[in-house]
This record gives C-alpha cells, sequence and structure tokens, in this order.
C-alpha cells in the first residue's frame, strides 16, 4: 500500500486542523498522522481522503469524518493494550487508528462486503485486529470485559448488552438521538450496575440496525 509524499503532506495539514477544531490528545493526532486513511477509500479520491469530512464507501455506509473519529477515540481514553470493541467496522479506518495507538481491537460488522474488505486493508496495512461478521448489539460477551466500547453508528438508547460488557471503569462512547441529529455521548460503568452518562457535542450517523447483511 503505497504513501505518497503528498498524501503525507496532506494528513498534516488535516491534524493542524483538528488542533484548530480544539482535539488535544496527542496521541489520537499521532495516530491520525500516520494512518493513511486514503488507503481505505477509493484512488480516485484522493483529494478527498484529507478533507475533514465524511465520505461514501460501498453498501450505503461512510467514513466517517476525520473529526468525528478523533473525537470518539479521544473520549474513549485509549492506552497500550487496552481491550476496545468497536460496532461498526465499516471501512476499518477507526479500527486502524485504535491499532496504530496500540489497543487490542475487536471489531464487528454487519455488512459482509464492508467486513471482508476492512480485513484485507488492515492486513495490507500491517495492523491486527480481531474481524466479527455479526450483529453489533450483540456484542462480544466471550471477549470481554472491555476496557472501551466505540460505537460508529447511531442509537436510540445505550444497548444494555454492550453496556454489560464494559469493565469497571470502561467507557463506551455512542451517538444517540434520531436519524437527523444524535448526540455524543459517554457512558463509564463506574460500579456494577452504575454508569454515569456525559454528552459531548452534535453528530450525524448512519444508523445502528440489528442483524446482518451477507450480500
Amino acid at each position: 500500500m503505497t504513501d505518497s509524499f503528498e498524501a503525507r503532506g496532506k494528513r498534516k495539514k488535516l491534524v493542524d486542523e483538528l488542533r484548530r477544531k480544539g482535539i488535544t490528545d496527542e496521541e489520537v493526532l499521532r495516530a491520525i498522522n500516520t494512518v493513511p486513511r486514503h488507503a481505505f477509500m477509493d484512488p480516485a479520491f484522493l483529494n478527498h481522503a484529507y478533507a475533514d469530512k465524511a465520505f461514501p464507501i460501498s453498501s450505503g455506509q461512510t467514513i466517517s469524518q476525520p473529526y468525528t473519529v478523533a473525537v470518539q477515540t479521544s473520549l474513549l481514553q485509549v492506552r497500550k493494550r487496552d481491550k476496545i470493541l468497536e460496532i461498526g467496522t465499516g471501512s476499518g479506518y477507526q479500527a486502524a487508528i485504535l491499532a496504530e495507538m496500540g489497543a487490542k481491537v475487536y471489531t464487528i460488522e454487519r455488512f459482509r462486503e464492508l467486513h471482508l474488505k476492512a480485513q484485507h486493508t488492515l492486513s495490507l496495512l500491517g495492523y491486527s485486529a480481531t474481524f466479527f461478521f455479526g450483529d453489533g448489539y450483540e456484542g462480544q460477551p466471550q471477549y470481554g470485559p472491555f476496557d472501551g466500547i466505540i460505537v460508529t453508528a447511531a442509537a436510540a438508547e445505550v444497548p444494555e448488552k454492550l453496556m454489560r460488557q464494559l469493565k469497571i471503569g470502561g467507557r463506551l462512547v455512542i451517538p444517540l438521538g434520531s436519524a437527523t441529529s444524535q448526540t455524543m455521548t459517554l457512558v463509564v460503568r463506574t460500579e456494577e450496575n452504575k454508569f454515569d452518562y456525559s454528552s459531548h457535542g452534535y453528530f450525524i450517523f448512519v444508523p445502528m440496525i440489528k442483524g446482518i447483511v451477507k450480500s
């Protein structure tokens, strides 16, 4: 997978833009400056790869806006060797950012096409993650509990099964709301049966849907 001087320059400009927008987690910014976002998009769209905007991919999904990726990842407070569960692999870009930060990544995708393509892309880039083709609402309890869970699709409420797969002290980041606007929500499991919630701005995501799509 090639990474040109032009692409590296565009990434640096993107990181500078994210700093101006308030992203302060230097490890998140380092990962965004390292991972070649263009590798997760059609080669014809290099000029779009480092614009701070979402972009369509296959199966009617999108690769998230870099600012959104930075916000969600910052809220997770990722440490090396943390076990992170991602709901919605999509292009695989978010999983690559987490892997670049040293996390042990588990990621679930309901679209088989995206599931397979993301595995191929991360393998080419040399990133390791454990991929699952399945229903994100179920999580992966056999691999939990997790230090963090990141949901990259919008839900009306936090799935109970995911909350129960967090460690005590674990953090879950999810956009909650309607189809047109969601609030980025951080859920911290403070005790066995106690969860603290906080809100972190408004975003727009594709909806989180139950079930799988094999074709």
